[in-house]
């Protein structure tokens, strides 16, 4: 019997009855799958919502499954081979096989004996027996692509320290770009030997003896030559674009991804604007590698074809200009120092001032209001001014070593035509009229690089200063092992705080002071107390923003060091007291750029919100634009907007952190009459300072100076706590003073 009669269909959806449940799964979800199914065979727990597909792609290609994985901390490789040595890899780990119809499944085993390799569906649990399919049944569906995943070991770029050897090994991953380059390079200085010496040969033989004939085949060899360095001039130049631009981007997915992995505690710390001015440091090293350095490297090229040409026509002369050139470059070394200290303050100044303009921007509305732009202008002045004195001190520190540098400069360029005439008078057979012309051809191209390598150590002071401040920002921990790693479980919400202590940096008092409490799933939980009790600050540990905390805090039994931090986060549905919603439609901003939402979703979570109303008025409904800042709606409705991208994903478990603060009463009312229907069937953690909002609450924990002063429903706390007693009278005999005037009030008031 054919082994493949035992073959089910492994390509994806199928009329197979036995595969029901892979019918209504789409064919870019089981490619998706069975990579998660390979990577976790090296420990790599994989989460299909952390993918994002490229725009255009109908289903996921292997090199943009091979980028998603090495973000998540593997090394992939997609490649295509052929059946012959695909069956042969028998004791290979997993590995996925591309299908046409955008599917895929995992390979566990080969054997060339038989000729068959072993599948496993992606759909089917691992304990699923593997199927056998030979070359023909494979032939049909298999695209010949497989996707290779390995765990990385090393540290990767990744994670790496930002510095000049990683900003090095980026360019040089260019390898192939890089050896073009070099290869144009090399033949273009040995181009640029010739012409110099049949002009030396046209100036004593052509001229001497007065040969036209000789004159024309040398022109026109000239010309021959001419075309050939234009062409490959140009040749260079579009390389080194490419290169360029590759290096660029490369580092700026590299800066970003860096960026957005620092933990918030260190963003909260900085100020937004310096923060960006040093990040954005790095740009001028990335200029300096591709720019500067690598043009200066290849010109060397032609010092190292041309020096030995300059020696041969003139020894004496060629010397002369080795040794200006090495004194401009001993001249630049001594000023070096003094140069980068000087440096050093006028980038800081600089940072500073476009620190101030950043806030300004920010701030504008506030700025408006208040009418404080004399005010803002006389602190942008005092900036400028600072940054001013501080560039004219970095001029006129680099105005010396250029000073004393021009008359090397100018001797290489014209002294030394001077001594070779003098040598071609004294001694005319040390050198001719034609060698001096070569020599002075060839000699310019050589100045040129030495004196550039020499200026070189200038710019680098100014690399090195720009890479120490980008690397003060990227090189902080971040946050990418606990956003790729940890345990994946199903959230209920059940929550447990065990001796949890928690003291932010540089604070010597505990935020957190041995908190103690539990809450089973699906609870309504009340956080209540005086400012700086201590209520969002355990909204901070739940949502994964702090875990320098001593004691255990656990989610459904589990500590939350252990959890992934991405899908911990994408579990929590968080609404904060000053919620930023980005620019674009209100359905991209509930929907938060995850596409699997249909307008379906995004109609219920609104109504959920009680954002439905005023969205169906705007004139394009949920298609109208945000304006950065939300400047086209109210902050009520921001709310709401806010509580509506929180609850789309249905979590388990919801926070909200003064959430309805910004709502006006009737908005507030609305927000709290859902939210009993909101908390159905999930953990909610909601904390106010308005308690009449907490009332129908399961329990509600009061704090106080970072302790747990009483956990209760809202019946029993006015019992038997003081403080939320004192809490509720005050704010309760506030509403009764205003919500019964005496007729005698009325009477003065009209007095």
């Amino acid at each position: 019997m054919n082994q493949t009669d035992h073959v089910p269909d492994v390509s994806g959806p199928s009329s197979d009855p036995g595969r029901e449940s892979a019918s209504r799964v789409s064919p870019t979800m089981i490619r998706l799958r069975a990579v998660v199914a390979a990577a976790r065979f090296h420990g790599l727990e994989l989460d299909v919502r952390d993918f994002a597909a490229e725009p255009g792609e109908e289903s996921p290609s292997p090199a943009t499954l091979v980028r998603w994985l090495e973000e998540q901390g593997a090394v992939a490789k997609g490649m295509r081979i052929k059946w012959r040595y695909l069956v042969k890899m028998t004791n290979s780990p997993p590995i996925v096989l591309m299908f046409r119809d955008g599917s895929a499944a995992v390979m566990v085993g080969a054997d060339p004996a038989k000729g068959v390799v072993w599948l496993r569906d992606p759909l089917k649990d691992e304990a699923t027996a593997p199927v056998p399919v030979d070359e023909l049944r494979l032939s049909r569906i298999w695209t010949g692509d497989v996707l290779l995943i390995k765990r990385r070991r090393d540290q990767s770029e990744a994670d790496a320290p930002i510095n000049l050897a990683w900003l090095a090994k980026m360019v040089l991953r260019e390898k192939r770009s890089l050896r073009d380059i070099a290869i144009a390079s090399m033949t273009l200085s040995i181009l640029q030997i010739f012409p110099p010496l049949i002009v030396m040969q046209v100036i004593d033989r052509v001229v001497s003896y007065k040969s036209m004939s000789t004159l024309i085949s040398i022109s026109g060899i000239i010309v021959v030559f001419s075309v050939y360095e234009v062409l490959l001039s140009y040749g260079r130049r579009e390389l080194s674009m490419v290169l360029t631009t590759r290096v660029d981007a490369r580092i700026s997915l590299h800066v970003f991804s860096r960026l957005v992995s620092l933990p918030l505690e260190y963003f909260e710390r900085q100020q937004a604007g310096n923060l960006l001015g040093r990040v954005m440091a790095i740009y001028k090293v990335r200029d300096f590698l591709t720019g500067k350095l690598m043009n200066t490297f290849l010109d060397l090229f032609t010092l190292i074809v041309v020096l030995p040409f300059l020696f041969y026509l003139s020894s004496t002369l060629a010397w002369m200009t080795v040794a200006a050139a090495g004194c401009i470059g001993l001249l630049v070394v001594v000023f070096m120092g003094p140069i980068a200290n000087v440096m050093s303050a006028q980038m800081q100044a600089e940072r500073e001032r476009s620190a101030i303009l950043y806030e300004t921007v920010a701030g504008i509305r506030t700025l408006k209001t208040l009418a404080l732009e004399s005010m803002r202008k006389q602190i942008w002045d005092e900036a400028t001014a600072l940054v001013i004195r501080w560039k004219l001190a970095v001029g006129r520190m680099s105005n010396w070593p250029q000073t004393l540098v021009m008359p090397l400069d100018l001797f290489i360029n014209r002294g030394i035509i001077l001594i070779g005439a003098y040598l071609a008078l004294v001694s005319p057979s040390s050198i001719g009229i034609g060698g001096l012309v070569a020599f002075m051809m060839l000699g310019g191209r050589v100045a040129a690089p030495l004196v550039g390598f020499a200026k070189l150590l200038d710019d680098f002071n100014e690399v090195m200063t720009s890479l120490s401040e980008a690397a003060s920002v990227l090189n902080q921990p971040t946050e990418t092992k606990a956003l790729t790693t940890g345990m994946r479980p199903a959230i209920k919400g059940a929550l447990s705080f065990d001796g949890v202590n928690f003291t932010y940096p540089g604070s010597t008092a505990k935020a957190l002071n041995d908190v103690n409490f539990e809450v089973p799933a699906g609870t309504m939980l009340g956080l209540v107390g005086r400012s700086g009790s201590g209520k969002s600050t355990i909204t901070r540990l739940l949502q994964g923003v702090s875990r320098s905390y001593t004691g255990y805090l656990k989610l459904d039994g589990i500590d939350l060091r252990e959890i992934n931090l991405t899908h911990l986060r994408r579990s929590f549905g968080v609404v904060l007291q000053d919620n930023f919603l980005f620019r674009g439609t209100i359905r991209e901003n509930i929907t938060a750029g995850r596409p699997g939402y249909t307008i379906d979703d995004v109609v219920r979570a609104a109504r959920m919100a009680g954002a439905e109303e005023f969205i169906e008025r705007m004139p394009a409904g949920y298609e109208t634009f945000i304006e950065e800042g939300s400047t086209n709606i109210s902050g009520g409705q921001r709310q709401r907007l806010a509580i509506a991208r929180a609850v789309i994903t249905d979590p388990k478990l919801m926070i909200l952190d003064e959430a309805t603060s910004a709502l006006d009463p009737e908005s507030e009312a609305l927000v709290n009459a859902n939210l009993e229907r909101i908390g159905k069937g999930r953990t909610m953690v909601i904390v106010s300072h308005r308690l009449s909002s907490l009332v129908n609450c399961d329990q509600i924990c009061v704090m106080d100076h970072g302790s747990v002063a009483d956990i209760a429903p809202h019946d029993v706390l006015l019992e038997r706590c003081d403080i939320y007693r004192t809490l509720w009278m005050q704010q309760n005999r506030h509403t009764e003073g205003r919500a019964k005037p005496s007729s005698s009030s009325l009477v003065a008031e009209g007095e």
